[in-house]
Order: C-alpha cells, then sequence, then structure tokens
C-alpha cells in the first residue's frame, strides 16, 4: 500500500526551481558579503562552480547529435509507414513547419521589442570565451545543408546536415518495410536509450542550474535580475500571442469554428500539459478530448498528434528566439536581417529533431546559437530561467498540435461539429 508520504515527492521542475532560487540567494550573497580573493573567485566560482556548470552543459551537447539524428530517423519512418494518411501527413507537416517559422518570427519581434539583454553584460564576465562564426553567403548555406560526408557531419555536429541525412533515412526505412526491419529496430531501441539518456541527464539539472546561476550572481549581484525578468516577460509574451492570437486565427480561418469553445473545452488538457511539462505524457489526453469534446476522429488525431509531439514545438522555437536576442544583446553581437533569418530557418527544423520530454529544447539551442555565431556558454542564464517557463512552453505546443489536428480534421470531414458546439457535459 502506497501512502501518501510516499507520493508526495518532489519532482524534478520543483528541485531545479529550488535549485535556481537557491543558486541566485547564494550568488548574490557571495557577491556582496564575500570578498573577492583566492577563495571565493578561484575555488568557488572557477573551481567548483565552473566545473559543475560546465560540466553540466557539456553533458547536454554529448545528447544533441544522437539524440536528433535518432528521435528523426524514427518520426520519419512513422510518417512514411502511415500510406492511408499521406495527405494528410503532407498537410500536417507543412503546418507544424509554419506554425514554428511564425512562432519563432514572433519571439524575434517580441524580443526585440523589450530588449532582455540590454543592460547585461555577459561578456564581462566570460571574457575570451565567445566566439563569433565565419559569415556565409546564403546560396553557400544552402548548399551546407547537404552533407558530402554523413559521417564527418556526425563527428562535427553539423546539426542541418545531420537533420537531412536522418529523414532521407526515415523515408526509405518505411519504404523497405520489413525488408530494412532489422535497421528499424535498431533506430528505435536507439532512441528508446537516448530518452533514458536524456532523463538521466536532466536528473542532474538541479546541481547544473545551481552552480551556473550561482557563478553568474557571484559576477554581477542583482545587475542580473532585472535582464532576467525581461527574458521571461519576453518568452512569456511570445508564448501568449503564438496561443491566443497565432492558433485562435488560424482555426477561425480554416475551419470557421468558435476559438472561445476550443480553448475551454481543451484548458483541462493544457492544464495537464502544464503540470508535466513533457508533450509526450499528453498524447491521450489530447487524442481522447478531442474524439469526446470536439467531435474529431480518432482517425486522424492518432496520426497528427503523436507526430506534433515530435516534429511540433513551437514553444521551444520561440524560447529559442528569444534567447538568440537575448544572447546576442548581452554579449554585444550585432545581428543583421540574414541572421534572424537563418535563426527562423534554424529554429524552424531544430524542433524537428527536439523529443517532447522536459527540458530537451535546451540540448538544441546549441545549433541555434552555432547558426549565427553566438556563444554556447550564454545558455548558462537562459537555463535557469527556462525552467520557469518550460511547463507554459508545453502548454502552447500541444495546443498548437490540437489546433493543427481539427483544421486537418474539418478539411478532411473528419470532424463532428456538433459534438464541437455540444456544451461540455458536467461531472
Amino acid at each position: 500500500m502506497t501512502t501518501k508520504t510516499e507520493k508526495k515527492k518532489i519532482g524534478l521542475t520543483t528541485l531545479i526551481f529550488i535549485s535556481l532560487i537557491a543558486g541566485a540567494v547564494v550568488g548574490i550573497l557571495m557577491h556582496y558579503f564575500m570578498p573577492a580573493g583566492y577563495i571565493r573567485d578561484e575555488i568557488f566560482v572557477n573551481g567548483i562552480f565552473y566545473i559543475l556548470g560546465q560540466g553540466f552543459i557539456r553533458l547536454m551537447q554529448m545528447l544533441v547529435v544522437p539524440l536528433v539524428f535518432c528521435s528523426l530517423i524514427c518520426g520519419a519512418s512513422a510518417i512514411g509507414d502511415t500510406k492511408t494518411l499521406g495527405k494528410v501527413g503532407v498537410k500536417t507537416i507543412c503546418f507544424y513547419l509554419f506554425t514554428t517559422a511564425v512562432a519563432v518570427t514572433v519571439a524575434i519581434t517580441v524580443a526585440r521589442c523589450i530588449n532582455p539583454g540590454i543592460g547585461l553584460d555577459i561578456s564581462s564576465i566570460e571574457k575570451g570565451e565567445a566566439t563569433i562564426a565565419e559569415k556565409t553567403s546564403f546560396a553557400d548555406t544552402l548548399l551546407n545543408i547537404i552533407p558530402k560526408n554523413p559521417i564527418q557531419s556526425l563527428a562535427e555536429g553539423e546539426m542541418l546536415q545531420i537533420i537531412v541525412f536522418a529523414l532521407i533515412i526515415g523515408i526509405i526505412l518505411a519504404k523497405l518495410g520489413d525488408k530494412a526491419d532489422t535497421v528499424s529496430s535498431f533506430f528505435t531501441q536507439f532512441n528508446d536509450i537516448m530518452m533514458e539518456m536524456t532523463s538521466m541527464v536532466m536528473g542532474l539539472a538541479p546541481i547544473g542550474v545551481f552552480s551556473l546561476i550561482a557563478k553568474t550572481f557571484v559576477g554581477i549581484g542583482f545587475d542580473a535580475f532585472v535582464p532576467m525578468l525581461k527574458y521571461m516577460g519576453s518568452v512569456m509574451g511570445g508564448l501568449v500571442l503564438q496561443c491566443l492570437v497565432v492558433y485562435m486565427i488560424l482555426l477561425k480561418l480554416f475551419t470557421g469554428l468558435n476559438p472561445l469553445r476550443f480553448l475551454k473545452k481543451f484548458l483541462p488538457v493544457m492544464g495537464f500539459a502544464f503540470s508535466t511539462a513533457t508533450s509526450n505524457a499528453t498524447i491521450p489526453l489530447s487524442i481522447d478530448t478531442l474524439d469526446k469534446k470536439m467531435g474529431v476522429s480518432k482517425r486522424i488525431s492518432s496520426f497528427t498528434i503523436p507526430l506534433g509531439a515530435t516534429i511540433n514545438m513551437d514553444g521551444t522555437a520561440i524560447m529559442q528566439g528569444v534567447a538568440v536576442v537575448f544572447a546576442a544583446q548581452a554579449y554585444g553581437i550585432p545581428l543583421g536581417i540574414g541572421d534572424y533569418v537563418t535563426v527562423i530557418a534554424t529554429a524552424t527544423l531544430a524542433s524537428v529533431g527536439t523529443a517532447g520530454v522536459p527540458g530537451v529544447g535546451l540540448i538544441t539551442l546549441s545549433m541555434v546559437f552555432a547558426s549565427v555565431g553566438l556563444p554556447v556558454e550564454a545558455i548558462a542564464l537562459i537555463m535557469g530561467i527556462d525552467r520557469i517557463l518550460d511547463m507554459a512552453r508545453t502548454a502552447v505546443n500541444i495546443t498548437g498540435d490540437a489546433v493543427c489536428t481539427t483544421i486537418v480534421a474539418c478539411q478532411d470531414g473528419s470532424c463532428d461539429k456538433e459534438v464541437f458546439y455540444a456544451d461540455v457535459p458536467s461531472k
């Protein structure tokens, strides 16, 4: 028999939030009350905090290539295998990619208005660590997406090339079917291993977040607090606009359904996603709600919802768009129109390979940073704050999946509008 005390186990999100607060408090106290010198600067800041914080970032970077590679192969294989939903599949993927591109654009626009990184000079703390990648022409950027040597691309972490190679493999595996069953099983099982490894690494997140935030606050004290709030405000602003404006306009435009009724019926699913911070865990509830409350056929939702949990990460893309502006301003690195276009394209593709588990969006953030020459060290501040926003981000992700599913179902004639407009039965 399970007791209440056994059930009341502190979750990872809570632990990371506690670590964030504790790291900030410890850092501020050390900044103002511990004199600069060997003990503070060498033992704590450049010793304990640096090793634990950078060690965690390296563990996250270790996951990037295998996680994205296997996730995309499995996703593409599953898409190609659903022959009866070929037309639906194309529509769904196009919709997901479109809304993700819009999400990044919204995020960059909001961040440029709020300017979250102004007033925070991270470069004064992380001296000499910021490196700017060489600029390449747009034509070369397009050509560089195609890998000359896929093995070299995997070894060097060329993510756009890896994504293209993975998609091609996944499509071919689906086409060959049983002939390539052994290879398909290998990638499926290896993907499960990478998911488990991601969970293990995220289990160390409280230690990493504490160290990263403490090190940052020791260097700048309260000077970091206002930009942190501005960063959070930028991300939340982008999430609200995407969820309540972009999605609802698309829903009304393509289906004629009442957006307010949709939100009212889908609110419990959004609440569940918010509390669990994982898109994957919400899949069964989303399908059930769309079927019983919205009149959406399970034939459609059973395909589009799991697919959305794999490739539709608009909330993650919004975080990445804001993070780019935040880091560029904090490091004093100017970004032009071409850079922002690159960010939109890279973040859209990066979201395709982002698994629907808590905190995994940060793992692909280094790829987005690298696309415009931003230093990966800027993730130090973003990571701690991002955990607070992760739950809201997940709620937006699954809402986007549901809106897309409803639109596709209506166009396919697989949505019972009488069920949609019927009152929700009270329990």
